[in-house]
């Protein structure tokens, strides 16, 4: 796929405010400081289209960005930012819940991890609330380019390993990097895949 327009259309905290046009969403989420906005930016083309910031969580809207006028990029906020107030995690976290289970153009979810780290409790959970609720997704393991092949390698069967305890099957895995743009391509393909599909 070759992403030749993308533009911002709105921001928000409720479903029921996002686009109503009926284009197919893919939602990009994962816990914070993981790398979200660069690899959003990576496949968009776009050096500043999402927000990168040495704070974690800064992302605390839902950005709907329409690329080629076909599919909207939907980047969520972060979950598990710890410095954020008890009530400001609750209610980010019922919002994209319902973001989540209630939109019907949702097609698919990334869900990022980083790669370096052995699978975080955060993370899990939040896998298999996706499963709980039958939500479709991908995990796609950031900064590939911070560690030896072999120790990716080893987390990633962690990871693996980990999931095959309560899943039957495992999610399509994608490896990123926003460095060297490694894993860019795979990633549209298969949105593409699911647009002509949809």
């Amino acid at each position: 796929m070759k992403i030749k327009s993308v533009s911002f259309v709105v921001s928000n905290t409720d479903h029921k405010k996002c686009p109503d046009d009926g284009l197919p969403e893919f939602a990009f989420i994962g816990r914070s400081n993981v790398g979200k906005s660069s690899l959003i930016n990576l496949l968009t083309g776009q050096k500043k289209l999402a927000k990168i910031s040495s704070t974690p969580g800064k992302t605390q809207l839902i950005n709907h960005f329409v690329i080629n006028d076909e599919w909207y990029l939907v980047d969520l906020p972060g979950y598990g930012y710890a410095k954020a107030s008890k009530s400001a995690r609750s209610t980010w976290e019922k919002f994209i819940a319902d973001y989540l289970t209630k939109r019907k153009t949702l097609m698919n979810i990334f869900v990022l991890l980083d790669s370096r780290l052995e699978p975080q409790k955060i993370d899990m959970e939040f896998i298999n609330w996706c499963g709980e609720k039958q939500l479709p997704f991908v995990m796609v393991f950031t900064k590939i380019d911070k560690l030896s092949s072999s120790a990716l390698q080893k987390n990633l069967l962690k990871f693996k390993k980990e999931m095959l305890k309560t899943w039957e099957e495992l999610p399509p895995i994608y490896t990123t990097s926003s460095v060297s743009g490694f894993g860019n391509e795979p990633i549209l393909n298969y949105i593409s895949q699911i647009l002509s599909m949809s």
